[in-house]
């Protein structure tokens, strides 16, 4: 969405470039901050009216959107003077704050700012017009290509493996499957009705005990066919595929077996040759789980440019991060069924990774009528309701803008729309229908013993202490002056008695966005020093844990923290394996081998990114949390690589958090957080803030605690 032509130009056209013309206006009704000052005097009328249809949404993410291109303009335009630079910034606040307080009445308008927040076809639409309004030319944008077969065989990154070529000469009948074909269901009763965000705010408005599973059948048996014997739930989802259920969200707390789940079910389904997306840290271990749970099936694991791959496979298992070398060919290899592993990966729709799996999901279900769509995991919603959006649509649920097939069939049938109370239960029960699965540990695997969080406070001393403790209160200093520049540019009759709160949120909104290009302290800054800091500490009790009970899984999010700990480990004479992001495939699975079977190493050091997923490492029964994470769906997903189906010990995390600084309000944010599921998926009815960004929020916390401070 870059604005076209020089910003030069822009700015003669924003500042008044027609000074000379007769009947020029004031300079403060030029440019395109009083035509952003109107469109947000609308939204704000609108969502007071309780009215957040996607029209008004769309306004509040282009103003937003705009405010902010215009303020870094404004900051660093030469031309302007000093007074007039301030004038300007002024003005921007002020609809800033507006912005702010409105999304205050409406908590889910702060997902529309986040970075990886869609921009629709409708929101540039509503930019090129608002600029076109300030009398800012700005370029055409050519539509992006539809790639056509010869544009992605042609395609110098793309390439297509010899043994798939021989395949599909032995096969050249690979023809679409046009038997049970359906036609498109077309809206009626609903033809002009917004039905995507109903949807999903169906699931935000879940009713206490409405827990997100649908209708299971009865399974006949709870062996496979080679002799293992799976649990209950397990096999209910099996049964369900067997029966000619077809799409599934498997969304299973982490450790109850989707990976064998979802190989069995395409086994009953019939699902082969079958395409795995996965990430790259755990292509090894479902190259394992495939030989485990349906040993009759050949697998074959893509890596790189493909060399290696054996095109007449069943199951073909590939990591995101080289799915656009071999876009071409999966999407017309003739796969059956589709699994995508830690479908939470594809929420960000405008990254490459998710286009590329629903590229390939939808050219698959050109091919074959009614694959097995299967997308796992365990935390589907880390930020946000929305966070489904792209899991829907790669299960072909929906598309950009609207319901698809039985989906929207069942919302006709009905009888409701959304201005009627009762649309949401019935939506929200409708989606489930289609294929969500959310089973808790408690509720279907009550032999797992219990798991605790402990969190252990430490205390930061030294000179390291001191100075994480100075940049702390400094960036609470340069929050603070913000805050007061703000409230005194405040219009008169806007003033709010004590702490204004709102204006505390978009002082750290602001700050967050301007982080990228501060050379001074930051949230994330601080929170790695503050890593680095614990790393002694953490690697110490760590070492203790290992003397005394036994195997220790220890994760951390920064390299060198993970450095700091494994020289503790050595220079205690404690064997360790290490799972690091940078390794191949082939060394990171040598290092879980020898934590897993060799008694003498008694500490893994994990990367919370690259061990977080996929790993069983039941081995162990305590590991240690060094450093926080943003969100609980990632301190989940570690924990969860030891509290698994078959571990017989309680299991214990150990979270390590530095008092008196930063650390202790992300970790209490990060738990304020952890509701999102349990409200939309596990039916806890608890109340939760569904949009929280925990980098703003702390910034929050901190800029009010320094407030209150000074009375």
């Amino acid at each position: 969405m870059a604005r076209g032509g020089q910003r030069s130009s822009q700015q003669r056209r924003s500042r008044g470039g027609n000074a000379n013309k007769s009947g020029q206006k004031h300079r403060n009704e030029e440019g395109i901050i009083p035509v952003l000052a109107r469109v947000v005097r609308e939204v704000e009328s609108a969502v007071q009216r309780r009215s957040t249809v996607l029209s008004v949404r769309t306004k509040f993410q282009v103003v937003a959107l705009l405010v902010r291109e215009e303020r870094t303009r404004v900051k660093s335009d030469p031309s302007l003077s000093d007074s007039r630079r301030g004038e300007e910034l002024k003005r921007l606040d002020g609809i800033a704050t507006i912005l702010a307080q409105t999304a205050a009445r409406d908590s889910t308008l702060f997902t529309l700012l986040g970075e990886d927040a869609e921009i629709s076809d409708d929101a540039k639409h509503l930019r090129r017009e608002l600029l076109a309004k300030a009398g800012i030319e700005v370029a055409e944008e050519e539509p992006e290509p539809v790639p056509d077969e010869a544009t992605i065989a042609s395609s110098a990154r793309r390439v297509v493996p010899t043994s798939v070529a021989a395949r599909q000469l032995a096969s050249p009948f690979l023809v679409p499957d046009f038997d049970g074909a359906r036609a498109p269901v077309r809206p009626q009763r609903l033809a002009g009705w917004e039905l995507l965000e109903p949807l999903f705010r169906s699931f935000e408005r879940a009713p206490e005990g409405s827990a997100a599973v649908m209708e299971l059948p009865e399974p006949t048996s709870l062996y496979t066919a080679s002799g293992r014997e799976l649990m209950h739930h397990q096999a209910q989802l099996v049964a369900s595929a067997s029966a000619g259920h077809r799409t599934f969200l498997l969304a299973d707390e982490p450790g109850l077996g989707k990976t064998a789940q979802a190989l069995l079910a395409a086994e009953a389904a019939d699902a082969f040759p079958l395409l795995v997306a996965v990430p790259n840290v755990v292509k090894t271990n479902w190259a394992r789980e495939v030989a485990l749970w349906t040993p009759r099936r050949n697998v074959t694991v893509v890596h790189g440019d493909g060399e290696d791959v054996d095109g007449f496979a069943d199951v073909f298992v590939v990591n995101y991060e080289i799915l656009d070398r071999h876009i071409g060919w999966l999407g017309r290899h003739g796969f059956r069924g589709m699994i995508v592993d830690e479908a939470h990966y594809i929420k960000n729709k405008t990254s490459q990774r998710s286009q590329h799996v629903l590229e390939i999901a939808d050219r698959i279900r050109t091919r074959t009528v009614n694959p097995l769509m299967m997308a796992l995991t365990g935390t589907p919603l880390i930020n946000d309701i929305e966070d489904f959006r792209a899991i829907w649509q790669f299960l072909g649920w929906i598309d950009e803008k609207v319901p698809l097939g039985p989906l929207m069939a069942a919302l006709e049938e009905t009888g409701l729309t959304p201005a009627d109370a009762g649309f949401y239960p019935a939506a929200r029960r409708i989606v489930v229908d289609q294929g969500i699965v959310r089973r808790r540990k408690i509720d279907v695997a009550a032999d797992i013993p219990a798991r605790r969080v402990a969190d252990l406070p430490v205390e930061l001393e030294g000179e390291a202490g001191r100075s994480i403790r100075k940049a702390e209160a400094e960036l609470a200093r340069r929050m603070v002056e913000r805050y007061d520049v703000a409230l005194a540019t405040r219009r008169q009759g806007s003033v709010v008695e004590g702490i204004d709160h709102d204006l505390v949120r978009q002082v750290a909104t602001w700050e967050r966005e301007d982080n990228a290009a501060k050379t001074g302290e930051n949230v994330f800054e601080m929170l790695r020093r503050i890593g680095q800091a614990k790393a002694g500490l953490a690697a110490d009790y760590t070492a203790q844990l290992a003397r005394n009970v036994g195997k220790v899984v220890f994760f951390a999010k920064h390299i060198d923290v993970m450095d700091a700990a494994a020289e503790t480990f050595a220079q205690r004479g404690i064997r360790y394996a290490s799972v690091r992001g940078d390794q191949s495939s082939t060394v990171r699975q040598k290092e879980i081998d020898s934590f897993v079977n060799d008694p003498d190493v008694s500490v893994v050091v994990c990367s919370l990114t690259a061990a977080g997923v996929g790993l069983n490492l039941q081995v162990a029964s305590n590991l240690v949390l060094a450093e926080l994470s943003w969100t609980d769906a990632e301190q989940t997903q570690a924990i969860d690589r030891v509290h698994r189906i078959g571990q017989t010990e309680p299991v214990t995390a150990w979270r390590v958090i530095a008092t008196q600084t930063l650390d202790t309000r992300i970790a209490e944010l990060i738990d304020r957080k952890a509701g999102l599921a349990a409200r939309a998926l596990d039916g806890a009815g608890e109340t939760v803030e569904t949009s929280i960004d925990v980098q703003t929020e702390a910034l929050v916390a901190l800029l009010t605690d320094a407030l209150g401070q000074r009375g």
